[in-house]
């Protein structure tokens, strides 16, 4: 459990903080900064290209370079990335720390993946991998603690300075990790196996092959509809005259959601098929949303749970699906790729967002879009488990 400990701590400052804390921060941080609303839409369109252009990265270049290297490298920045948005005012300066972030929060990911899925036991890819994806979700869990708890006491700045610190903490825990794995033989060597594949190779596996398409549109679907979501939800939650603290209690309850799904959906790929976990995940997503769309102010707490359940375990699910059809350079290269779609999907989404809360004067339309997406997921979550049973393998439930 080494491993997936190690790295789960990295996600909870690379992704909890650097992409998330933000988000949760803004109506705090608006008492001491002009935030505009077509300024945080610039922030989410620019971070989303940032984290697009990381994935792009990692899925062009990935494979030319030492992942624990380029690792440590990313996490270091990202500390200092951390400190400078909780010493700074001017807004140019803090997109441009938020921009790093981004990117590093990407390419923090791909490598991680491409280290478990090298190293890491063969039969629980994806459980190790969903639950370092979990780290986000401790991340969330973090963000709403600090809202109801730090932040009263210390001030917005203090949150980002703490994820500065935590961040040179994990920074030390992944060079002692990556120390103990240079003894490590790799454990995914498949004969047969491409190693690694050049960008044209890759699209064209990315058009034609199964698996790698169905991947990457989940991937976009995801990012259009949990990006917006988690950006625009604090502002729609004022919208409607909510209390501030409901906002906290909602990403507490997507990061205690996150922490339970990253353990068990793994586990349920790994020992019952990605199928059936995709399955509960979208549907679960797609109920509690679309309560949420009905009744916002009695079921924006069903939302985040929805949210947790399915957003974190994701990348796991996923990148344990693709890791049992190629090598763990190739796993890494399309999982980049996916990161690059996701961010389409979520730039695309949040650009959306400011332009309908813009004209409209309220989100009310995005979240019900977000609601139609979510369903989307489930009925292709639906096709991709009937699709691949084997055809002596019962529905589910049946005798």
């Amino acid at each position: 459990m080494r491993m997936p400990i190690t790295f789960g701590f990295s996600q909870i400052v690379s992704n909890g903080f650097g992409l998330y804390l933000f988000a949760a921060l803004v109506p705090l941080m608006q008492t001491s900064i002009d935030i505009s609303t077509w300024f945080l839409a610039i922030v989410g369109a620019s971070t989303q290209i940032a984290y697009l252009s990381g994935a792009m990265l990692v899925g062009t270049f990935g494979q030319r370079f030492d992942s624990g290297k380029v690792l440590m490298v990313s996490m270091a920045i990202t500390s200092v990335m951390l400190g400078v948005v909780a010493t700074q005012s001017h807004q140019a300066v803090i997109l441009g720390a938020l921009i790093v972030l981004a990117m590093n929060a990407a390419i923090c990911w791909g490598c991680i993946v491409e280290l478990v899925t090298r190293y890491g036991l063969v039969g629980r890819t994806a459980t190790n991998l969903a639950f370092i994806a979990s780290g986000s979700a401790w991340g969330y869990g973090v963000n709403g603690l600090l809202i109801l708890l730090f932040i009263p006491l210390f001030g917005w700045r203090s949150a980002w300075a703490l994820g500065g610190v935590l961040g040179i903490l994990a920074l030390v825990t992944i060079f002692v990790l990556l120390k103990r794995l240079q003894t490590v033989e790799e454990t995914h060597l498949v004969a047969g196996d491409v190693l690694a594949m050049g960008v044209k190779q890759l699209l064209r596996t990315i058009v034609k092959e199964r698996p790698a398409f169905l991947s990457c549109l989940i991937f976009f679907s995801v990012g259009f509809a949990t990006i917006p979501f988690s950006t625009w939800l604090n502002l729609y939650l004022a919208e409607l005259s909510l209390p501030s603290a409901l906002g906290g209690y909602t990403w507490s309850m997507i990061g205690l959601s996150g922490m339970v799904s990253g353990l068990l959906a793994g586990k349920l790929s790994d020992y019952k098929g990605h199928g059936i976990a995709l399955l509960l995940m979208f549907l679960g997503f797609a109920l509690c949303i679309s309560a949420f769309t009905y009744d916002p102010s009695r079921f924006v707490l069903v939302a985040g749970f929805g949210y947790g359940l399915m957003y974190f375990a994701i990348w796991g699910v996923i990148s344990g699906w693709l890791n049992k059809q190629y090598s763990s350079k190739v796993t890494m290269q399309i999982n980049g790729i996916g990161m690059v779609v996701f961010g389409t999907g979520g730039a695309l989404g949040n650009l959306l967002a400011g332009a309908i809360q813009e004209f409209t004067g309220s989100l009310a339309m995005m979240y019900s879009l977000i609601a139609v997406i979510s369903v989307l997921l489930a009925i292709l979550s639906a096709y991709i488990y009937m699709t691949e049973r084997t055809p002596d393998e019962p529905l589910v439930g049946a005798f």
